[in-house]
């Protein structure tokens, strides 16, 4: 998968078999990206998605409701979503030749750029 977000805005997940392919589904995490980048400065990040659903007949990507913990501590839900923005679309298509790495991409509109900030990756 793709952990990525604007520098100002909220971090997504984009879960995918590699990185030739487009996202499966994605989750927008309820955690800003500065908050995450300073998580990963000062220790390892560990990110757990937790079912909300307690039958056992629904598959993992059939799931709609997640739990979110970074660090052991719970941080919220987020819903998966099979529809990207422009934006995340942008970013999707720019990191397909990307196996792994981090960085920083510049946004592709104009008031993003402005409002949200610079879109980083890892």
């Amino acid at each position: 998968g793709t952990i990525f977000g604007f520098r100002n805005g909220r971090v997504f997940l984009a879960i995918q078999e590699d990185p030739h392919c487009l996202p499966t589904f994605i989750i927008e995490l309820p955690m800003l990206t500065s908050a995450l980048q300073k998580e990963m400065a000062s220790e390892t990040v560990r990110i757990a998605l937790e079912s909300e659903t307690k039958t056992s007949r629904k598959k993992v990507l059939e799931e709609f409701v997640w739990g979110i913990y970074c660090n052991g501590r719970k941080m919220g839900y987020s819903i998966r979503r099979k529809n990207m923005s422009e934006e995340e679309m942008y970013v999707i298509d720019a990191l397909r030749g990307v196996s792994m790495g981090a960085g920083v991409l510049p946004c592709k509109n104009q008031y993003y750029q402005e409002t949200e900030g610079e879109m980083t990756y890892m």
